[in-house]
């Protein structure tokens, strides 16, 4: 069985299966292993031998990014997946943060490349031309096969230093579990650059021999490409679920041949609207980059909850260095003791696979204290061990003197119809002390919320906590997001208590009612 990335692609390279489709053109996997050999090759030959092997990629979601994902797999070298919504100095700070000695781009993306930078043309198609390919070096399973930053959603993106044994760890994990064969065909859709697709997407494909379609993601556009490609499966993180719900139901979407989708952050509402919707398995997780704290669902998860968590997960209070209490919940679910028992989400055996942030000492640090690996995600743990997600660190309200988490209050807006999506996010009180709890809502495609109706929903929701009703509600088009479909909460807090691009409403300071500020 193979250890690494190298081993597994060595092994496809005597596959004649089909290994990568787009568009009108398939490869098999011999074919698109020796162009991705050959790729090797080249960059291997522009890599000054005594300084680090990182080679940046600027590239969307196309076979030319497979094969430099195979390519620095199999020439021993690092990949560093550069976010392609990033522009000038913030992309070079990621490049020069990753030491990266060279940058592939193509055409549609070379001019995002700052000119200082060596940059290298990947138009190449994978083929079968022969090409002898001197590795750099036999890669170990916890030698870094690729350098993959964080999103964003919190601070700058750090760069995770993502070992071999990651991808071949998780593939093999969802294709026992969701029963993945050659016969398969795996949609990514998901940003390359970021871990979900390689992890949940790519390494599937990778591992079980099945064909992998690489392809941008496009609400309007998904279930054609699932058809036209017969995608049994696909990945995704962040909202895409809820962006595809809010396109029109038409009365044969379940006539399709995608049996998976797997991926995190949907919610209980959109899981099981896209599972019917669409005649398909969603199982939703939980994880991250840093790959520490895994926690999974399972038959019986409880609405709300995003599973139970792999041997080391607990919940520890920061201050005390000690296990939060059991979560006590009143029949209708409200979390009666929030100050006791939310925590954060640490790894108490320490970080797993996590081989730390590439260059940033201070944010290793950060993440592994006490023995410990610290996630900043916030969560509580009821009495059998189902874990609920509370938001991150920087999701803590303090309004009129408690705490609140933003994930709950989230969780109860996200049970309204109308709404697609939800973001919950603190803003100054305008007294001078403490917050104010703010909810941007986007709304599905031509459907309607009044001030009023939001009122009545709120008052017939029994496990809204007394200060959990928001005092700012804005109506939105959209919501600020990172490449990797997650709500940009700093942009929003940034905005505070404004209508940005949509409409304000103000509740009464001791009332539930809502209106528009006689100043809009």
């Amino acid at each position: 069985m193979a250890e690494t990335l190298q081993q597994l692609l060595r092994e496809r390279g005597e596959d004649d299966r089909p290994g990568v489709r787009c568009g009108d053109r398939t490869w098999t996997w011999r074919e698109h292993v020796a162009g991705a050999s050959a790729h090797a090759a080249a960059v291997l030959q522009r890599l000054d031998p005594d300084r680090p092997p990182h080679v940046g990629v600027v590239l969307g979601n196309t076979p030319d990014m497979l094969t430099a994902m195979a390519a620095a797999a199999l020439g021993g070298y690092v990949l560093v997946g550069l976010n392609t919504t990033r522009r000038g100095d913030a992309l070079l700070a990621d490049v020069q943060r990753s030491d990266c000695r060279l940058v592939l781009s193509n055409a549609e993306h070379a001019d995002l490349v700052p000119g200082s930078l060596d940059i290298a043309s990947l138009e190449a198609e994978p083929s079968s031309a022969e090409a002898v390919l001197v590795p750099r070096a036999e890669a170990g399973a916890m030698d870094t096969f690729m350098m993959i930053f964080t999103s964003g959603t919190s601070g700058e993106p750090k760069a995770v230093q993502v070992p071999h044994l990651f991808p071949l760890f998780s593939g093999a994990h969802l294709v026992d579990r969701f029963q993945i064969t050659a016969d398969d065909v795996c949609y990514v859709s998901m940003p390359l650059f970021h871990s979900n697709a390689v992890v949940a997407g790519w390494a599937v494909a990778l591992t079980s021999g099945a064909c992998v379609v690489p392809a941008t993601f496009s609400a309007s556009r998904l279930l054609d490409d699932v058809r036209r490609y017969g995608a049994t499966y696909l990945n995704y993180v962040g909202k895409p679920l809820a962006y595809v719900l809010a396109t029109p139901e038409r009365p044969d979407d379940a006539d399709n041949p995608l049996r998976t989708a797997f991926g995190n952050e949907a919610s209980d509402r959109d899981i099981a609207e896209f599972a019917r919707r669409f005649g398909c398995h969603v199982m939703d997780g939980f994880g991250s980059t840093e790959s520490a704290v895994i926690v999974t669902r399972t038959e019986g998860t409880p609405p709300g909850s995003i599973g139970q968590g792999f041997d080391g997960v607990a919940i520890y209070d920061s201050v005390r260095l000690e296990e939060c209490a059991v979560a006590e919940l009143s029949p209708d679910g409200v979390l009666l003791n929030p100050d006791e028992a939310i925590g954060e989400l640490v790894n108490t055996q320490g970080g797993g696979m996590f081989q730390g942030y590439y260059n940033d000492a201070g944010a290793n640090d950060e993440r592994l204290r006490h023995g410990m690996y610290w996630s900043g995600d916030l969560a509580y743990r009821d009495s059998d061990g189902w874990i609920y997600l509370a938001g991150r660190t920087a999701d803590w309200m303090r309004v009129d003197g408690e705490n609140l988490a933003a994930a709950p209050l989230e969780r109860i807006l996200q049970r309204l119809p109308a709404v697609a999506l939800v973001a919950v996010y603190a803003v100054p009180d305008p007294g001078g002390v403490g917050d104010q709890v703010m909810a941007a809502l986007v709304l599905h495609e031509d459907a309607a919320l009044t001030p009023a109706e939001l009122e009545a929903f709120l008052d017939e929701q029994r496990d809204l906590p007394g200060k959990g009703r928001p005092r700012y509600v804005r109506i939105a088009a959209t919501l600020p997001q990172t490449a990797t479909n997650k709500v940009l909460k700093r942009e929003l807090i940034r905005q505070g208590a404004t209508a940005g691009d949509g409409v304000l409403w103000v509740r009464e300071e001791r009332g539930t009612a809502y209106a528009v500020p006689a100043e809009a």
